[in-house]
């Protein structure tokens, strides 16, 4: 399994302690300017509703994941492919378009993500917050 949930954070340090890309839905408000959005204090870390993804599988991660991961904007304000060390913000239209490529594509373990997504469209994005 490439995508895991936790019911709490003592789970979660049992699995793997903190060696995890994490996914998580962005939760603030939609006149936040982008620059609140990346930056590193506004970024509530280990979320009970996060996707979690193993540090192991990065290269699993990137191989069938990479080409749909593009375009997320970084703490300094660019965008580019997925940055598993960083920060990366996808809007909610990006979270929409990644979800039908996914839809499209059926890569590795997509399921538990595609739900994961289709859930988040009630917020304006989502995170993918690297090592």
């Amino acid at each position: 399994m490439l995508f895991h949930t936790f019911p709490s954070q003592e789970a979660r340090r049992a699995f793997g302690g903190s060696d995890f890309i994490e996914m998580q839905y962005c939760k603030l408000g939609k006149d936040c300017e982008i620059g609140t959005i990346v930056s590193v204090n506004m970024i509530p870390h280990w979320q009970t509703d996060s996707l979690y993804l193993f540090g192991n599988d990065m290269t699993t991660f990137e191989t069938h994941y990479g080409k749909i991961f593009t375009g997320g904007i970084y703490n300094n304000g660019n965008r580019g492919p997925v940055d598993l060390c960083g920060i990366n913000f996808y809007s909610q239209k990006q979270l929409i378009q990644i979800a039908d490529r996914i839809r499209k594509d059926k890569p590795l373990d997509y399921q538990t993500l595609l739900n994961w997504l289709e859930a988040g469209k009630q917020y304006i994005g989502f995170y993918l917050l690297g090592v």
